[in-house]
């Protein structure tokens, strides 16, 4: 772990001068183009283009680092190689994946015919942009990763009334997303948990760890292919193919039996060389975490690339037809805009929030990092199924926060069930006992299992008072999860939306008042 921090330190530690100025020549090309190209003399367009591309930025720098953090964390891959495979993959997906017709009124939340007036519908809109990407930029500055589409959303609502009122808003809607504040990372860290522990009673709990892996990864694998496959059929081409449950279905199934028999293969094949170790258990999870990460990204620049063109497209619809549409079409300039956008702001900025989710919140090895990816994959398709509001960015980090709690459970029953045996010591074989107390509080959960079955300790037949017990206890608690990540995190999350909303607002009626 500390390799990889030495490693997002030195990418962080980049003079500031060359990351922004690569930024400001990316902006200064938008506005070149925009200028030269797309023949708009409108300042308020220019600007709006400007917005976006901020946006995009932002959700680079912010967002994509749920998508490679856990595998960047746990050693899968490198750094530099998990930001080139994102910036490839998110460019990709917005581009091949992203649709050519985009919502203006993201998620329905205001009604359209409440703005009569376009430019009023484009204030609204480049000041609901402008605010998205500040309130990023600040939380990406914090450190706490959060939904980049409650932050368009919270901008989109705020400049909605601040443009027509409370009425304007669709209120019920906006009760579905606060919901799914609860929801979307409830879900993840129950499936992430319940995937760990499933991985450790089959496996890492096994004495024969190597034949448990032959028989039990495989399916795991499959399982996860299965999920990638319904994943990016349901959601990373939707505006390509919009297939039906049971067509996604179909082709994950096809991936996932092709993936089992050849992972099968690789794993007997392997397995020859393999230690019964906890570690060589770990790096068969390798290479589908390395997929997971790119098939992540694809699928995340082909949704949310709309948060930062979507609006840009609603505006640039409105300046050329003087109309308002609930729809619209993407130019290829704009689509650009977002693809490069998200790339240049995960090379620039995104290690910060990679850190934080890779290794800050807790440790994760490849086994927790495959439980978060696969945990992302299965809850986005459940819960899109059932209709329930979800945020990816919120299931990713409920899935870290899961694995990490699990483990805190662990820990604690072991050191519970180890406290039991060895009650009422003194003298020599209370010093002695302590010196094995050290060594199970510094050691493996899988480790400390068996060190409680270990017939030093149960020999132990005395007790120690109940003041003695409980101390010890004290003693062994660990906070495998990082608390000061875990508040301000949620307090991030909580606040996005009215934060966002009221930056909207204040940035809607600046914009109206230069241009009257």
């Amino acid at each position: 772990m500390s390799s990889t921090n030495n490693k997002l330190s030195r990418l962080e530690n980049i003079h500031w001068s060359l990351r922004y100025g690569i930024c400001a020549a990316f902006l200064l090309g938008i506005f070149l183009y925009v200028l030269n190209f797309v023949g708009a003399s409108n300042y308020l367009l220019i600007f709006s283009a400007l917005a976006g591309g901020y946006m995009a930025i932002n959700i680079g720098a912010n967002d994509v680092a749920n998508n490679v953090g856990p595998a960047v964390g746990s050693g899968a891959i490198s750094l530099a190689a998990a930001v080139g495979l994102a910036a490839v993959c998110e460019a990709a997906g917005a581009l091949i994946a992203g649709g050519d017709v985009v919502s203006t009124i993201k998620k329905g939340i205001i009604d359209p015919s409440g703005i009569s007036d376009t430019r009023e519908y484009i204030w609204l809109m480049a000041g609901a942009l402008i605010a998205g990407a500040t309130w990023l930029n600040f939380a990406t500055w914090m450190g706490a990763p959060v939904s980049t589409t409650h932050s368009i959303v919270g901008g989109v609502l705020g400049a909605g009334i601040a443009a027509g009122g409370l009425g304007i808003a669709d209120w019920a809607v906006m009760g579905k997303i606060v919901a799914s504040w609860v929801i979307s990372p409830a879900l993840g860290g129950l499936f992430a948990a319940g995937t760990l522990a499933l991985i450790k009673h089959f496996i890492m709990y096994r004495e024969n760890k190597v034949a448990s892996a032959k028989s039990y990864v495989p399916i795991l694998v499959a399982v996860m292919s299965l999920a990638f496959g319904m994943y990016i059929v349901l959601k990373g081409i939707k505006k390509v193919w919009k297939a039906e449950l049971w067509e996604a279905g179909l082709v994950g199934l096809a991936i996932a039996i092709i993936v089992f028999i050849v992972c099968r293969l690789a794993i007997k094949k392997q397995s020859s060389t393999m230690d019964n170790s906890r570690l060589s258990v770990n790096n068969l999870f390798t290479i589908p975490l390395v997929f997971a990460a790119g098939l992540l990204s694809f699928a995340h620049g082909a949704n949310d690339v709309a948060n930062a063109v979507g609006p840009l497209a609603a505006i640039v619809d409105a300046y050329q037809s003087s109309e308002i549409h609930t729809k619209a079409a993407i130019p290829l300039w704009v689509m650009l805009i977002g693809a490069l956008g998200l790339a240049v702001g995960l090379a620039m900025f995104g290690p910060k929030l990679i850190r934080t989710v890779g290794g800050e919140i807790t440790d994760l090895d490849k086994s927790r990092a495959f439980c978060i990816v696969l945990a992302a994959a299965v809850t986005v398709i459940i819960a899109s199924q059932l209709g329930l509001p979800v945020s990816s960015t919120h299931i990713a980090l409920g899935g870290v926060f899961g694995v990490g709690f699990l483990r805190e459970f662990l820990k604690t029953r072991y050191a519970t069930q180890l406290h039991e045996l060895i009650e009422n010591r003194e003298g020599a074989e209370r010093i002695e006992l302590q010196h094995y107390l050290d060594d199970f509080h510094n050691a493996p959960i899988e480790e400390m299992r068996e060190m409680v079955k270990k017939k030093s300790v149960n020999r132990l037949e005395t007790k120690l008072i109940k003041s003695e017990r409980k101390k010890l206890k004290k003693v062994y608690k660990q906070e495998l999860v990082k608390r000061q990540h875990l508040y301000k995190i949620i307090a991030a999350w909580i606040i996005t939306v009215p934060v966002s909303g009221a930056l909207a607002a204040m940035f809607y009626f600046i914009l109206r008042g230069v241009s009257m």
